[in-house]
């Protein structure tokens, strides 16, 4: 046995003590990270005044309000954009009407079209008279009804080449600097129209040159 033993509550006191700082400092650090801010301490970053932040609302709001009268701009300027398109087919008013029907070539073929016969602007009729008579069960209509369809396209053909070749001949000797790709093909889609259907309204009369 030794002489001067240590004492029991020296060693069990020293323990002790470690661990009561030991959970001091962690209920210290526990307090520390959820403690609020205090809302009079500053925030890190400068408060805006009133009049900023009244500026900003009113330039967000300003903002949508734009866009929106900037949308309903656009949509009144449509809407009278195609009233005005609408009433330049009515009256070949030139400037307002589509792109397709613009300038003095497309306008000639118009004409050139507009102020003659066409076969090819009869066809609707005759086809509506050759399909009556091709559903009748009498076999002499049905072969007259089958003959008219050959004979109406004939015609039609030759009809179309004819006004194609003199159409294209005096495009030539009108306008031989102007552009004039696409208006035969543009007076032949016109000439398969019936004169009161078609747009831009027909300017000149049957037997009026152009």
């Amino acid at each position: 046995m030794p002489s001067h033993p240590v004492p029991l509550g020296f060693v069990f006191r020293s323990r002790a003590t470690k661990e009561e700082k030991a959970t001091v400092a962690a209920k210290a650090s526990l307090t520390d990270s959820k403690q609020i801010r205090d809302p009079q301490a500053k925030k890190g970053r400068p408060t805006p005044k009133r009049s900023e932040a009244q500026s900003q609302r009113r330039s967000v709001a300003n903002t949508t309000t734009s866009r929106k009268e900037a949308s309903k701009r656009q949509r009144d300027e449509r809407r009278a954009q195609l009233e005005r398109q609408r009433q330049a087919l009515a009256t070949g008013d030139e400037r307002y009407l589509p792109v397709r029907d613009k300038g003095p070539v497309r306008k000639f073929a118009r004409q050139f079209i507009d102020s003659r016969f066409n076969v090819a602007e009869f066809f609707l009729p005759m086809a509506v008279v050759i399909l009556v008579l091709s559903m009748v069960r009498v076999g002499s209509l049905q072969s007259i009804a089958l003959l008219l369809w050959l004979v109406v396209i004939v015609l039609i053909v030759l009809d179309s080449i004819v006004s194609g070749f003199r159409l294209k001949k005096k495009l030539a000797e009108r306008f031989p600097d102007e552009n004039r790709r696409g208006a035969v093909a543009y007076a032949l889609m016109r000439s398969l129209q019936m004169r009161r259907l078609r747009l831009p309204k027909p300017q000149v009369k049957r037997g009026e040159r152009p």
